[in-house]
């Protein structure tokens, strides 16, 4: 049994079986119906919790579509359903959801929540989505950009914008795959210095973007920012926003992400979102296939 919490914390070897067990399981379903079984079935007559804090679209869609494609059944729980961590303590949970299903997948807001849940189950818990990090994105973002333009070890990632979860990953997975990565983004706004060492800082956009094989953003403000700090975010990022003057600056067959959902026209434009650059589409698309890997591995298929 193997949990997975976060791209730092998991060996970089499975990381790669990870990865090109991903592109295998999508090469395998072209041409298929979206709710037709896989070949293989690792999850035959298994049942897996999917627990919901955070409001959520492709995490929620692609991992109950990605159980059932793998002969699977989901339980879809939300925070207030189970009252976590508030009715009855997170470790208890974790002990009593053991006892019904065979894999727990939970997106919350507190790092901690995710480690006792982990350190309490007795079957693998999977990291949908926490304050901290985002790791299954990130996995779906490195197939996407190896299928697209082969190995990403040795390339130059830029991130433009909020030092945010997902920044978090990104900078864990470009110490385990082995690009360099560039963070451009305000002062206030910088990763968490837990990351420091990971990756540079180019405070100029136009700069950090030069010879990019990637350029990749995320939204300015979260759903649950107050009015007030969404304006400060605007003032502190439109700079930063990626447009076609951006991605001109980097390398001809430069790829362009974002994890979605998108503020079209804020931190990147829809010419942008829509251009040759882009593969936001096939991105979205991977965390499904990327986080069936993912589950496979959990149970050491």
């Amino acid at each position: 049994m193997n949990h997975f919490l976060d791209i730092h914390e998991t060996d970089p070897t499975a990381l790669r079986e990870i990865i090109d067990s991903a592109a295998a399981m999508k090469a395998a379903r072209q041409g298929r119906p979206k709710g037709a079984l896989d070949d293989e079935q690792p999850l035959k007559d298994q049942m897996v919790a999917l627990i919901f804090e955070k409001p959520s679209t492709r995490t929620r869609v692609s991992f109950d579509v990605g159980v059932r494609q793998m002969g699977g059944q989901t339980m879809v729980l939300s925070g207030a359903d189970m009252q976590l961590g508030h009715g009855e303590t997170i470790a208890d949970t974790a002990r009593v959801l053991s006892r019904y299903v065979d894999m727990i997948m939970i997106r919350t807001f507190e790092e901690q929540t995710l480690v006792e849940m982990a350190e309490h189950a007795t079957v693998p818990v999977i990291n949908g989505l926490t304050n901290r990090t985002h790791p299954c994105q990130i996995m779906a973002d490195i197939q996407t950009f190896e299928e697209h333009r082969g190995p990403i070890k040795g390339r130059k990632v830029v991130w433009s914008g909020d030092g945010n979860n997902v920044f978090a990953s990104l900078a864990h997975a470009a110490k385990q795959f082995d690009f360099d990565l560039t963070f451009t983004g305000p002062p206030p706004l910088d990763p968490e210095g837990a990351l420091d060492g990971l990756y540079t800082i180019e405070r100029d956009p136009q700069k950090a973007v030069e010879g990019a094989d990637l350029v990749v953003t995320d939204t300015w403000v979260s759903m649950h920012d107050p009015q007030s700090a969404r304006e400060r975010r605007h003032n502190q990022l439109r700079g930063y926003q990626v447009n076609d003057a951006l991605m001109a600056r980097a390398k001809p067959d430069s790829l362009f992400m974002h994890c979605l959902p998108a503020h079209r026209d804020d931190e990147a434009t829809s010419s942008v979102m829509d251009g040759p650059h882009s593969v936001i589409f096939d991105e979205a698309e991977n965390r499904l296939h990327a986080q069936k890997a993912i589950m496979r591995w959990c149970l050491g298929a």
